[in-house]
């Protein structure tokens, strides 16, 4: 082979190689600047697109709704996604995951009511049911209740007004995690039912004032409590329309009764 066939062969070989390495270069362009491209109408969609939404229809498991710091200020959520109690942003006492409903939460992120639902039939065919809507005093628990409870027929449902203390849940959270943590005995029950106590050193911690609903032997009802949590006036129809006012001293005993059934 002459020396001018192999520089043509080496000219052709090395144009190829120029050929080819310029293809790869402009595919490599190509790529980034279409991948630049498509990001950037995405952002750009995005960020464009209107602040309000509207949806026909839309399944979901848990919705937050929070404020521009981040707070919570209503969860809407299943079972299994539901939220255990906060205080101030913190979760305390429990986990979620028993609560189906909506929880509200007040401006510091803590929780202040609730609406919760239940209801369920076993295979025996026997069921449960339940609706439990609540108002959380501030830094507390529940004090306006509006509260149905089934158990296979054996239901009741009411409104309820109740008195709490101002110690912060999240402290009584405490106090109950440490008695559960006791060990079983007499010790740990004495603790648990001082713990659960109405009033505490003279204190109101939970104590029912106001009772208005049905209850479980079919009596219609008004119960008046006072600021120790002590039934003191009781306004009844029965299950069969008899009409009843009781009045109680402050150990329960039922001092007037109107009418008189001794008659």
């Amino acid at each position: 082979m002459t020396r001018s066939s192999l520089k043509m062969i080496h000219f052709t070989r090395h144009r190829h190689m120029d050929t080819r390495d310029r293809d790869i270069r402009f595919l490599k362009r190509y790529a980034i600047g279409s991948t630049t491209v498509i990001l950037f109408m995405a952002v750009t969609a995005f960020v464009r697109q209107p602040q309000k939404q509207k949806f026909t229809e839309i399944d979901v498991e848990r919705i937050n709704i929070v404020e521009p710091n981040g707070h919570l200020r209503m969860v809407i959520a299943n079972r299994p996604r539901s939220i255990g109690p906060i205080y101030k942003g913190k979760p305390f006492a429990y986990a979620g995951g028993t609560r189906p409903g909506i929880i509200f939460f007040n401006d510091e992120g803590t929780e202040n009511g609730g609406l919760t639902l239940r209801g369920s039939r076993a295979a025996d065919g026997r069921y449960e049911a339940g609706t439990h809507m609540a108002f959380d005093q501030f830094d507390q628990d529940q004090i306006v209740v509006l509260n149905y409870s089934d158990n296979n027929g054996v239901r009741q449902a009411g409104l309820e007004f109740r008195d709490r203390w101002d110690k912060p849940i999240n402290l009584f959270a405490a106090e109950l995690d440490s008695v559960n943590k006791m060990p079983d005995g007499p010790a740990k029950t004495e603790a648990m039912a001082r713990l659960r106590q109405p009033i505490q050193n003279g204190v109101v911690a939970n104590a029912q004032r106001v009772w208005i609903g049905r209850d479980r032997a079919k009596s219609s009802m008004l119960r008046l409590s006072d600021p120790m949590g002590r039934p003191r006036l009781v306004l009844r129809v029965d299950s069969l329309g008899a009409p009843q006012l009781e009045f109680l001293d402050d150990s329960g005993r039922v001092t007037t009764r109107l009418p008189d059934q001794r008659r």
